[in-house]
């Protein structure tokens, strides 16, 4: 049976007091139980209680003495991380990335494997075998694990959490794949569109943690966005906003045949980007890393395409920063972590807008909406655990 600490049984007062507790040991890692005393204002017997129930459950786990002080030396305690553990999954048309984190938000271990493109039950089979893969290799079991986090392209719908649009991953608009997937693993299941996924990387460790108002740009074989408005995710009326594949830039926007992919993804997508390279005469790339080694190699066709594809990604931009105002734009994805193209559309936005916003590139690479995944499992697990939000802590 699962551990549940138990403050959760006992009286209000010894919740706060709990509450209180975790929240301080979060803040400073490790740390006495005097100066827990002292930082909460709570007697050191109610310290010592909660501290003692908190160890024998687990939660704690003490890591030293004190030294250097006048006295007796006192026990040092920090937070036993794998007493909680969770799955981070980023579902992408061609990779799969998992990852197991703990209470901390620690990678214990990480894996990526190539997309089932059957999709759909395919899919969910692909998830279950990983996660128990992913245990194993963390020493424990999938029953074992709190929660997963799963992030995927397409629009999914904030109140019934279906995904409406994924036109790379065939199959999981045609089915409830939070109630799908949780069912298999008898695990709760957190699904989210994975560009927001990676704008809340950021947040939580990234560019924005002390910026409240910036715009994940994923530029890759999919292109996207998530915002972050005054600290907040933003998600619109139907959960599309930040759908920028159907920006009408890069084509005719009235062409019916951008309705699937979206104009703007039509244009500067990693199959559109390739696509270019060829039309401009280009013969020795089969893939955007190839197109990638032909640019810096000074291949004409190759500069050619990705100067394109900048100017158009700026276009893009520049319509952001006009809507949005935001005080970042941080790019990743396959293709927007690429510094070739990230400093060709600095280059180009200043032409195309008297205000151009900052742009950084993800420190995270394509992992970010791992990463977001990963942050979310621990704010859920914190709060579950101990009612403590992660911001709090």
């Amino acid at each position: 049976m699962a551990m549940t600490p138990r403050a959760a049984q006992t009286p209000i007062a010894r919740k706060i007091s709990t509450n209180a507790v975790i929240r301080t040991v979060l803040a400073n890692r490790s740390i006495s139980r005097a100066d827990i005393a002292k930082l909460t204002g709570l007697s050191k017997q109610t310290i010592s209680e909660v501290v003692r129930d908190l160890e024998d459950e687990g939660w704690l786990k003490p890591v030293g003495r004190t030294d250097g002080r006048p006295g007796r030396n006192a026990i040092i305690y920090e937070i036993n991380a794998r007493a909680g553990l969770a799955v981070s999954i980023d579902l992408g048309g061609t990779k799969i990335a998992a990852a197991i984190c703990d209470l901390l938000g620690n990678v214990v271990t990480e894996t990526k494997v190539a997309t089932d493109r059957r999709g759909g039950m395919h899919l969910v089979n692909q998830f279950s075998d990983l996660i128990v893969e992913l245990a194993s290799a963390a020493g424990t079991t999938a029953d074992k694990l709190r929660l997963v986090v799963l992030g995927t392209p397409g629009v999914l719908d904030p109140v019934t959490g279906h995904i409406n649009v994924a036109p790379n991953i065939p199959g999981v608009d045609a089915m409830d794949l939070r109630q799908v997937f949780s069912s298999r693993m008898g695990l709760p299941v957190i699904v989210e569109n994975d560009v927001n996924l990676a704008a809340q990387g950021e947040r939580w460790r990234g560019h924005g943690v002390e910026i409240d108002n910036f715009a994940f740009v994923a530029l890759g074989t999919g292109v996207g966005m998530g915002i972050m408005a005054n600290g907040a995710l933003l998600r619109g009326a139907r959960g599309a906003a930040g759908e920028i594949a159907y920006l009408p830039i890069g084509g005719d926007a009235f062409d019916p045949g951008g309705f699937k992919l979206g104009t703007l993804e039509s244009a500067v997508g990693s199959v559109a980007m390739l696509r270019r390279y060829i039309g401009f005469g280009g013969r020795n790339a089969s893939t955007v890393a190839d197109l990638f080694a032909a640019f810096n190699a000074g291949e004409a066709s190759a500069v050619a395409a990705i100067e394109e594809t900048a100017r158009l990604a700026a276009v893009a931009i520049a319509a952001i920063g006009a809507t949005l105002d935001p005080e970042l734009v941080i790019t990743g994805g396959s293709i927007g972590a690429r510094p070739e193209l990230v400093n060709a559309i600095r280059r180009f936005l200043p032409r195309c807008t008297p205000y151009p916003p900052r742009i950084e590139i993800s420190r995270f690479g394509n992992r970010a909406a791992l990463m977001g995944g990963m942050g979310i499992a621990v704010e859920r697990m914190h709060d579950d655990l101990f009612g403590v939000k992660l911001r709090e802590a």
